[in-house]
Parts: C-alpha cells; sequence; structure tokens
C-alpha cells in the first residue's frame, strides 16, 4: 500500500491553500476590437499525483497573480469563445463556451498541469497531464452569470474549485451586463441547519476501542490559526449489513491545513487516509462551522479504496473568538455511508490568541448531561425543604396543645 504524502507549499501566495479564496482575476477575450468573453473569478486546485517513489501525493495551490489570458483564447467567430488562462510554468486552465439560441453555456472545464514544475510537483512521474470534466454553468445572452458561493468542479485527480464568479459569454458592451444570472446557491437560501449532532453511535465491532484524543493546530505566516483536540473513529458502511471501524492514532498522524478570516482547513494525513475539515464564517451571525468533510482512504485491513465528500454541513457552530467544546460523543454524519464518532471534541478554527483557545462554548449533549444532575439536585433539595417546613410547623402546633403552669 502506497502512503499519501502531503507536501505542505511554502511560497506566500500558495499559504491560503486548498479551496482557499484570496484572488480575483479578470479576463477579456477579444476577437479584433470586439469582446466575446468576460471572466471574474477566483480559481483554487487539488492535484493529486504519483511521484518517483511511487507514492500519492496531494499539492494544494491557488491561481497565482502572473495569471493571464493565453494566445491559445479566441472567439471562433463570435460563435463558441474559449478562455485558456496560463500561469506559473507551463500551467494553463481553460473553459469553453458554446452559444445555443437565446443562452451561452460553458460545455467544458479542461486544466492542463506541466507536472516537472518541481515548485508544485516534486519528484513527479510524469511529465504533463490534461484532464477536464463538463460544466452546468449557463445563462441566458445579454446576463451577467453570477455565483458568489465556492462551486466544485471534479476531474480525474484534480478539483477545481472556482469562487466569487463573473461571466458573460458574448456580451452586448465591453463591460458586464446590469442584468444578472445568479447560480441556484446564490438564489436559494441558505436552509437552517438540518445536519444534527445525534448521540446514537452505529454499530461497531466489540474490540474497536475509544479513538485516542490527539491534539492538533494548523499554522500560517502569522502563527497558529487553528486549534483541535479530538480522538476520531472512522464509521464506513461498504454495504447493508457490513460496516468498517477503525480509529485515527494521533501518533501515526500528520496535521496540516491553512486558514484565512473566513475559512480553514485542517488535513490529516496517515499512511492510509487522508481526512480534511473545512471550517468557513458566517458573517452574518458572527459565528463559523463545519462546513465540509471529505476522506479519502485505503481502508484497512483489505486496503480497498474510499472516497465520499459533503460540502453542506453544518455541525459544531461556534461564536467567533470563542472555541467549541463537547466531551459527550458525537456522530458527524457526512454521507449516508461515511460518518465520524468524534470523543472529548475542542476545536477553535478563527481568531486563535497566542495559541490559546478562547472561551469555550458547551455542546448541547454537554449541556443536558449537566441538566439533570442539576435537576435532580433541585428536586432533592425541594423535598427536603418541604419536609423541614412540614416538620417545623409539625412542631409548633404540638406546643400550641400545652399551657403553661
Amino acid at each position: 500500500m502506497s502512503p499519501v504524502v502531503y507536501y505542505r507549499l511554502l511560497t506566500p501566495l500558495l499559504l491560503l491553500g486548498f479551496v482557499q479564496v484570496i484572488l480575483t482575476k479578470r479576463f477579456a477575450v477579444k476577437e479584433g476590437t470586439k469582446i466575446c468573453l468576460l471572466a471574474e473569478f477566483s480559481a483554487n486546485f487539488s492535484v493529486r499525483f504519483e511521484n518517483i517513489a511511487k507514492e500519492q501525493v496531494i499539492v494544494l495551490f491557488s491561481m497565482p497573480e502572473n495569471a493571464k489570458e493565453s494566445p491559445k483564447s479566441n472567439c471562433n467567430k463570435m460563435i463558441a469563445p474559449l478562455l485558456v488562462v496560463s500561469f506559473k510554468n507551463g500551467h494553463s486552465l481553460s473553459m469553453n463556451f458554446s452559444r445555443n439560441n437565446g443562452s451561452y453555456k460553458m460545455e467544458e472545464m479542461a486544466i492542463t498541469l506541466n507536472m516537472s514544475d518541481s515548485s508544485l510537483f516534486p519528484n513527479s512521474s510524469k511529465n504533463l497531464f490534461t484532464t477536464s470534466a463538463p460544466s452546468n454553468i449557463s445563462a441566458a445572452l445579454n446576463t451577467t452569470y453570477t455565483c458568489m458561493h465556492d462551486s466544485i468542479i471534479y476531474m480525474d485527480k484534480v478539483n477545481v474549485t472556482l469562487s466569487k464568479v463573473r461571466l458573460e459569454a458574448l456580451p452586448l458592451a465591453d463591460n458586464f451586463s446590469k442584468i444578472i444570472t445568479e447560480c441556484s446557491a446564490d438564489v436559494t437560501p441558505s436552509p437552517p441547519p438540518t445536519t444534527t449532532v445525534t448521540t446514537v453511535a452505529p454499530t461497531v465491532t466489540p474490540d474497536i476501542r475509544k479513538p485516542t484524543q490527539g491534539r492538533y493546530n494548523v499554522t500560517n505566516i502569522n502563527g497558529t490559526c487553528l486549534l483541535a483536540a479530538m480522538g476520531l473513529q472512522i464509521n464506513i458502511t461498504g454495504n447493508k449489513t457490513t460496516t468498517k471501524v477503525f480509529n485515527i492514532n494521533p501518533n501515526e498522524t500528520q496535521a496540516s491545513g491553512n486558514c484565512s478570516t473566513d475559512h480553514a482547513y485542517l488535513q490529516l494525513t496517515d499512511s492510509s487516509t487522508i481526512l480534511i475539515f473545512h471550517f468557513v464564517v458566517n458573517t452574518s451571525f458572527n459565528n463559523s462551522y463545519l462546513k465540509g468533510i471529505s476522506i479519502s482512504s485505503s481502508v484497512p485491513p483489505q486496503g480497498k479504496k474510499f472516497e465520499a465528500e459533503n460540502t453542506s454541513l453544518h455541525y459544531l457552530q461556534t461564536s467567533l473568538g470563542k472555541s467549541y467544546m463537547c466531551q459527550a460523543e458525537q456522530v458527524l454524519q457526512v454521507t449516508p455511508d461515511f460518518s465520524i464518532n468524534a470523543f472529548d471534541f475542542h476545536v477553535q478554527p478563527f481568531k486563535v490568541n497566542n495559541s490559546k483557545y478562547g472561551m469555550a462554548e458547551e455542546c448541547q449533549m454537554d449541556k443536558d448531561g449537566m441538566l439533570i444532575p442539576i435537576i435532580v439536585g433541585a428536586a432533592l433539595a425541594g423535598l427536603v425543604l418541604i419536609v423541614l417546613i412540614a416538620y417545623l410547623i409539625g412542631r409548633k402546633r404540638s406546643h400550641a396543645g400545652y399551657q403553661t403552669i
């Protein structure tokens, strides 16, 4: 079984890491003086490749500031605009558009990577890699397509995340149209949290013990930006009757990740598993929560490959500047066939000061656990008080039945 290796990227531009929005670039494709395509977005990449030691390596990076339109970009006679964005040492991202009656559509997104670029792909076993995937981005003509939410395009060994997108194919003027077509993620209001944390754990193999609590942190150029302590138990359902259960051993796990003011990523990597937690800030309510969890694992002991991801979770909500704490066991249901049993959980993904946790906000399970003894104690105290009052009343009445001689 080949281990998975994570190389932390050290250049300042890449320090913000996986799907971290740090730069919005604007591009224009022209035919003569006429613009056929306008595009404005941030692009972020997760790339898996094999090095010369036959190890699977994951690198995370963002579209750099030197990205620009390639000469390969063209308008194709104002019918099928093609944007090719080139960056760094021979890499490119392309978007192929088409026109259909009264609308335009991005038919395909493709990426070409120069794997001999050792600054991104150290010791790669390949020289060039190209992959592509269809896209569902479309809008009416003479309108600007916008999507402020993150959208992920999944390709073979490459995930591209677009953020803060504005696009318009075949615009009437040299600027974006004022009429907007919003993506579904922007139009549909975020529903109230429907994912709930439950204390009912799935059936596990009897010899699986409670996992050891690991202590992890993420550091960027400003110091420690994320703190976490937790014991993790992975539950993977292969079919309706078989569940694979294994613990994350903190002594064999490397923590990495990146964070900014509104996104934070914690990646835990061992010889068989990559587990990524994605935290975000909700500026409307001045709090943060766990939005996404992804896993890539060679499930022990057979080593069967398993991958799963959910980017629409709403777990571990806490106020900014405070930490989330839960001593009770939690079950984080990620997908129907993947969940995490979390024990002794303590995390703070934002506004960490002096590498110390802020004031802890306890989970509801801990509050409920404390509430029961309080209620019982109050009931006992009330019972004692009632008995005492009854005793005093009875004693007073017994004295009233006699006269002093």
